[in-house]
């Protein structure tokens, strides 16, 4: 093997590992929270629209958190990697931007608690307001010490802390829903406060011993580098949430929470895409900034991409393919919108596309290119929901996310191409998602009337040939360690 090839190896066999152990809190964690949905559909039924509420307001939570993280979770990777600078006077410095905004942004709230409840459609409960403008805050401080620590390759305390989370929400919210019977939204901000709140103190030893020193010359450099992210970030997340905030408000009919709430739980379902990128994004981003100065590194960027599609690819069908069984996870009432789900998973294979194709900017310290690309996705998403919500509900909303989405990663690929182009395997990715589209179509063309079992049976063969075919293709079993020896 020559040291080229033995290079991206080792770099490709670094990226498995570290997205398997981040894996393990975002998919393993977020597979359990899972429990929540049918526990939340089946106490709180549709037509009560109280899953809607917690939908909208988790919207506004995500939006927020961007604002005041400030594209600061990206810059600490880019500085902290420079020569010259001192990892812990990047973090400290980034960290104290972010604890001033979001200091400020929870005291405002507590100032004008009940007219910005009032704006939101919650005049009579200002407490759904200010719990979760305490969440934000402590989630906020909370972004940059799991950045750090993603620096610092230390994804096991990393792990160790996401799932404790997980465990935490999942027995306050078994003990408050199942044991004391309650029914309210109410109380899921409350165990998400309480959560949050345990956390955050976990952090405290590590804020002891970083050597806290605010670079103000630093400060200047980072902010010209951050706020376009910053941009890019808002336009991002305005593409999962725009749909979710907005829709009660162009709606216009007395159901619109229960839509929601429909609508909110189905997306559920196709979040184990959303899992998969955020656990690439964690082990793939401070791997791109490390080996940045590498010859090979392109190489190693369309690599990571074709991989990155391949199995998100395979999620698809797997997700598609066990929907008999899925469908169980949201409560009976709320399965109408299940046709949503094949629409937003495109839309989020769409998205960790565009999120690979962004390294191209961020490397050459031109991330003003990811606020263009994702200003004009939102635009598109904002339109179509604008246009055809009030006309085909939240099937726009679905369809939305695809355009917008569409819209950003076309634009990256094209302008990457000129500026800073990558060699992608693009007839090999091609072939994927031709093949991935002609499975999905045949398990979407066996009758209804046929036993679940025939269904899934069919669907499970389908699903072992698209993995064959990668692991013939792309992943020949003689290279894997200890199996290796029997396929030589």
């Amino acid at each position: 093997m020559s040291a080229q090839a033995s290079k991206e190896s080792s770099s490709m066999k670094t990226l498995a590992k570290d997205t398997a152990i981040y894996g393990l809190s975002s998919i393993v964690g977020r597979f359990l929270n899972y429990l929540l949905v049918p526990l939340y559909t089946h106490c709180m039924p549709e037509t009560s629209g109280e899953y809607g509420v917690s939908t909208n307001m988790y919207a506004y939570v995500a939006l927020t958190l961007v604002i005041l993280t400030f594209g600061m979770e990206t810059t600490i990777f880019r500085f902290a990697n420079k020569e010259g600078e001192k990892p812990d006077t990047v973090f400290s410095t980034s960290f104290a931007v972010v604890f001033v905004l979001s200091a400020l942004f929870l005291t405002g709230i507590f100032l004008f608690a009940e007219p910005l409840s009032a704006a939101l459609g919650y005049a009579d409960h200002p407490s759904y307001l200010l719990m979760m403008a305490t969440v934000v805050f402590l989630d906020a401080i909370q972004a940059l010490p799991f950045s750090y620590l993603r620096f610092q390759k230390r994804p096991i305390k990393f792990a160790t802390l996401k799932m404790l989370f997980i465990v935490l929400n999942i027995g306050l919210n078994c003990f408050y829903f199942l044991w004391l019977g309650k029914t309210e939204v109410y109380y899921i901000f409350l165990i998400n406060l309480m959560c949050t709140g345990g956390i955050t103190v976990f952090f405290l030893p590590e804020w002891f011993r970083i050597r806290w020193h605010v670079d103000f010359g630093l400060l200047r450099r980072m902010i010209s580098y951050s706020w376009p992210l910053l941009i890019l970030g808002i336009a991002g997340i305005l593409n999962q949430t725009f749909d979710k905030m907005a829709f009660p408000l162009i709606y216009g009919k007395a159901d619109a929470q229960q839509q929601l709430g429909i609508y909110g739980a189905c997306v559920k379902i196709a979040m184990v895409m959303a899992m998969i990128t955020q656990a690439f994004r964690y082990a793939y981003e401070p791997l791109v900034f490390s080996i940045a100065k590498d010859k090979d590194s392109k190489q190693t960027y369309a690599l990571g991409m074709k991989y990155f599609l391949i199995f998100t690819l395979l999620a698809f069908l797997c997700v598609m393919g066990y929907m008999d069984l899925l469908q169980h996870i949201i409560g009976p009432g709320y399965r109408t919108g299940l046709r949503v789900v094949p629409i937003v998973m495109a839309a989020e294979i769409m998205m960790g596309i565009y999120f690979n194709l962004s390294f191209w900017y961020k490397l050459i310290d031109k991330t003003i290119w990811g606020a263009w690309f994702s200003l004009a996705g939102c635009a598109v998403l904002v339109a179509v929901n604008l246009l055809f919500i009030p006309q085909y509900g939240y099937m726009a909303c679905a369809w939305g996310g695809v355009a917008g989405y569409g819209t950003a990663m076309v634009l990256s690929y094209l302008t990457g191409q000129w500026k800073n182009p990558i060699r992608y395997p693009m007839k090999d990715m091609l072939v994927y998602v031709l093949l991935t589209a002609f499975f999905f179509l045949l398990m979407q063309s066996l009758p209804d009337t046929w036993p679940t079992w025939q269904r899934l049976g069919i669907n499970t063969l389908l699903i072992l040939l698209f993995a064959a075919h990668i692991v013939y293709h792309d992943l020949p079993l003689k290279h894997l360690p200890f199996v290796g020896k029997y396929f030589r």
